[in-house]
């Protein structure tokens, strides 16, 4: 299979609705943290698919293949803090060899900062794997998704000190861990 193909199937698999454990190092701190996430995945509409295109400025392209979704999570954590979100969310592939795929990942609304973002997404066809990483103002993230079989996935997630412009991810302030299961 191509890896654009293995791309949709990656996709395909993940809507629905879902569970997560996970666990999260706050290294700067020395604290560990467990919290529950439920969350949903549902593919976009052509118009949801524009919006974010345009919520981003990114130049107006046809939408048909590329990937959108709409993500609606509620968190709790150990300590009863609760947090819930929606946002929609579309791959914009910009690169496809036999490593995998390249492209921008665009939300309307970011995890860290509430405002429209555009990161980048690398995709590995042979572990099923997908990387995205997220420039904030502060920080730099990188979230990691592996589906082990359709109905389970492994999350990771790193979260870095941003360096300085054109210097190394290097300072790591968090550290999670989630295994998510397919509910539905």
């Amino acid at each position: 299979m191509k890896p654009l193909e293995q791309f949709h199937y990656f996709f395909n698999c993940c809507i629905g609705a879902w569970s997560t454990e996970r666990t999260y190092h706050h290294l700067t701190r020395g604290e560990v943290e467990r919290s529950r996430t439920e969350f949903t995945i549902r593919t976009l509409t052509p118009d949801l698919k524009h919006k974010v295109l345009a919520d981003n400025q990114y130049p107006n392209h046809s939408v048909d293949g590329f990937l959108g979704f709409h993500l609606a999570f509620e968190t709790v954590s150990e300590t009863g803090e609760e947090v819930a979100q929606e946002l929609n969310m579309l791959f914009v592939p910009q690169q496809e060899n036999l490593a995998g795929l390249e492209g921008d990942y665009l939300r309307d609304r970011a995890y860290e900062e509430d405002r429209p973002i555009v990161a980048t997404f690398r995709f590995d066809p042979g572990s099923l794997q997908l990387s995205m990483t997220t420039t904030y103002t502060r920080v730099v993230a990188v979230d990691t998704i592996t589906l082990l079989n359709p109905r389970l996935r492994l999350r990771q997630i790193l979260t870095y000190q941003r360096p300085e412009a054109g210097q190394p991810l290097q300072d790591l302030i968090l550290v999670g861990f989630g295994v998510e299961q397919k509910l539905t």
